[in-house]
C-alpha cells in the first residue's frame, strides 16, 4: 500500500480503462468511412475495363449468358458472366479466347 491507496485496485482499473479504449480505436478503424473491411458497391465497366480479361460473347440476357458460361466450364476453360456498361459480356484470360470462341461457335 502507498499512502493508503490499495495498488491491485487502483493498476486494474486502469488496466480496464485502456481495454475500452483499444476497443474504441478499433470500432472507429472498423467504421471509418472509406476505410471500412466491408465491401464496396462494385462498379459497373465497360468491355475495356476488366484487365487480363478479354470478352468472348455477348449473350442478350444473363440466361442465355449462364448457359454459355456453363458450356465453357465443361471443355474446362474458366469463364466470368458479369454485367458492363454495354450489358452482360462473357470473359476468359487472353491465352483462352481462341478456344472459347471455337467452342461457342460450335
Amino acid at each position: 500500500m502507498l499512502g493508503g491507496i490499495n495498488n491491485a485496485l487502483f493498476l486494474s482499473s486502469f488496466g480496464g480503462f485502456f481495454a475500452v479504449g483499444i476497443l474504441a480505436l478499433i470500432l472507429r478503424w472498423a467504421f471509418a468511412r472509406g476505410k471500412s473491411v466491408i465491401e464496396r458497391t462494385p462498379n459497373v465497366g465497360g468491355e475495356d475495363d476488366y484487365g487480363a480479361l478479354v470478352a468472348v460473347a455477348s449473350p442478350s440476357n444473363h440466361i442465355a449468358g449462364e448457359i454459355l458460361r456453363l458450356k465453357l466450364e465443361q471443355a474446362k476453360i474458366k469463364a466470368t458472366l458479369t454485367q458492363t456498361s454495354d450489358g452482360p459480356r462473357i470473359f476468359v484470360f487472353a491465352r483462352d479466347e481462341k478456344i472459347a470462341r471455337a467452342i461457342l461457335k460450335s
